[in-house]
């Protein structure tokens, strides 16, 4: 048997990786047709479009990485049935359930690669794609914050009615410092303006009150340079950080986003969680595949085919759907993200136990 499982689990991991071979080159022509005209118009670097390139391949893959394995598994499954192999190895007295064996290993191999490079490799691949949209692509949209109010530290609030990043300036700005319940400071400006050079902040018809015991101090300007004790990027979170940061920094990241009480927080949650699900979507999508495609139908491959794309397409839709859900309203990260797993994998126990008939 050990030869029967080193042959599929060969054509498991080849057809796979020559699945993304193929498929990732048709992403980068379309996406270069997409943007060329943009690329050649804002004169883009040929290093800096190369290197967005390399990103893109790496953050294209992981992106359709569920459709790529389920496809592939329903190709070369589907020539065995058809070539009557599968028939030969279920007569020999082997068990459907010990036929699975080399394509749970190779699922073992391909979660554990995507989990790794989740953590470590499609986040940087992330900020890099990206970085390049932004900065050369879409630089004349207008990027804004609305109604920013955070917990920048135990004791110090802001808060800005809008903040625009292309221009760094914000409106109707206030920084409140507590001690406990009780109010010690608060500082407020019609306008702030973030000065990159020297790292400070300009504001504009500044006011700020210290409450005492005494009496409280006041303090009026129509100008205030000073230098506070927050960044930029607390006031313009950018809504794909999470995207670009490793599983350590992300955890950290959203821990520091619940204190502050960021209003993205469940974006940066439904990132988290699918570091972790889509490889277990790896063993879900392979029994499936392999249930589907195991039996030699009247329709040859292509009816193996249209039914595994249109269940790839399903996983994907759930999803992407679910997923956006977590993100706009009161529905629970954890539960929006693991739900196709769940549903699927329900489904797989149902194929399974068809295909094993």
């Amino acid at each position: 048997m050990k030869i029967i499982d080193w042959y599929i689990l060969k054509r498991y991991l080849a057809t796979f990786f020559v699945m993304l071979l193929l498929f990732v080159p048709i992403g980068i022509v379309i996406d270069v047709s997409e943007k060329i005209n943009k690329i050649l118009a804002n004169k883009v670097p040929l290093s800096a479009t190369l290197m967005y390139y390399l990103d893109f391949t790496v953050y294209f893959a992981n992106m359709l990485f569920p459709i790529f394995l389920f496809i592939s598994i329903i190709w070369f499954t589907s020539k065995l049935a058809n070539n009557t192999e599968i028939v030969a190895i279920l007569s020999s007295g082997i068990s459907f359930t010990r036929f699975l064996r080399p394509y749970i290993v190779g699922a073992t191999f391909i979660s554990i690669l995507a989990l790794v490079m989740s953590m470590y490799i499609v986040p940087k691949a992330s900020a890099g794609y990206n970085d390049f949209r932004y900065k050369y692509l879409k630089r004349d949209e207008v990027r804004e914050s609305q109604n920013v109010f955070k917990q920048i530290s135990p004791t110090d609030f802001i808060y800005v009615s809008n903040f625009n990043y292309n221009s760094n300036t914000g409106y109707n700005f206030s920084l409140e410092v507590f001690d406990g319940n009780k109010l010690v400071s608060k500082a407020t400006a019609n306008r702030i303006v973030w000065n990159p050079e020297t790292e400070t902040y300009t504001l504009y018809d500044y006011f700020k009150r210290e409450i005492g015991e005494a009496g409280d101090k006041l303090e009026k300007a129509d100008s205030k340079e000073l230098k506070l004790d927050f960044d930029i990027d607390d006031l313009t979170p950018v809504i794909y950080a999470a995207e670009t940061m490793t599983l350590g920094q992300l955890k950290g990241f959203i821990d520091k986003e619940k204190m502050r009480g960021s209003s993205n927080i469940n974006t940066y949650l439904v990132v988290l969680y699918k570091k972790y699900s889509v490889p277990v979507s790896a063993f879900i999508l392979t029994i499936i595949a392999v249930s589907v495609s195991s039996m030699k139908r009247r329709g040859g491959m292509g009816i193996n085919l249209a039914i595994g794309i249109a269940l790839a397409f399903t996983y994907v839709f759930f999803d992407k759907i679910f997923g956006t859900l977590a993100e706009a309203s009161s529905i629970s990260p954890l539960i929006a993200v693991w739900f196709p797993n769940v549903v699927f994998a329900i489904l797989a126990v149902f194929l399974l136990k068809n295909a094993r008939r």
